[in-house]
C-alpha cells in the first residue's frame, strides 16, 4: 500500500474512533436531559462511525491480525501510552500548574499498566498453548 495512503486511513480511523466516543457521550447527554430522540440519533450515528466506517478501512489497512500478533501489538501500545505518553502529558500538566489534569494523566497511565499487564498474560497463556 502506498504510504500516503496508509498514512490517510491512519488518519481517518482516528478520527472514526474519536467520533464514536465522542457521540456516545453525546447520546449519555442526551439522554440525561430527556431528548431521547437527540439521544437516539447520536447513538445511530455512533454505530455507524464505528461498525461501517472505521471496520471497512481497519480492514483495508489490515488492521486486525491473529491474536497473538494482536495481542503483542496491544502491549506495544500501552507501552507507549505508560512510557512515552501519559508520563510526559502528566508531567507537562503538572509543570504547567494544571493539577487536575496531572493527577487524571497519572490515573490513567496505571490503568494502562494494568491492561498491558492483563494482554501480556493473555499472550502466555497462547503461546504456552
Amino acid at each position: 500500500m502506498d504510504p500516503q495512503t496508509r498514512a490517510n486511513l491512519l488518519t481517518a480511523l482516528h478520527g472514526e474512533a474519536f467520533a464514536y466516543a465522542k457521540y456516545r457521550l453525546f447520546a449519555e447527554q442526551a439522554r440525561q436531559h430527556g431528548n431521547s430522540d437527540l439521544a437516539d440519533l447520536f447513538h445511530a450515528t455512533a454505530r455507524t462511525e464505528l461498525f461501517e466506517h472505521f471496520r471497512e478501512e481497519a480492514e483495508l489497512l489490515g488492521l486486525v491480525d491473529d491474536d497473538a500478533a494482536n495481542l503483542k501489538d496491544a502491549i506495544s501500545g500501552e507501552a507507549y501510552e505508560i512510557n512515552t505518553m501519559y508520563r510526559t502529558f502528566a508531567e507537562q500538566a503538572q509543570a504547567a500548574g494544571d493539577t487536575a489534569a496531572a493527577e487524571r494523566f497519572a490515573e490513567v497511565r496505571q490503568d494502562e499498566m494494568r491492561h498491558r499487564e492483563a494482554f501480556a498474560a493473555a499472550l502466555d497463556r497462547i503461546e504456552l498453548a
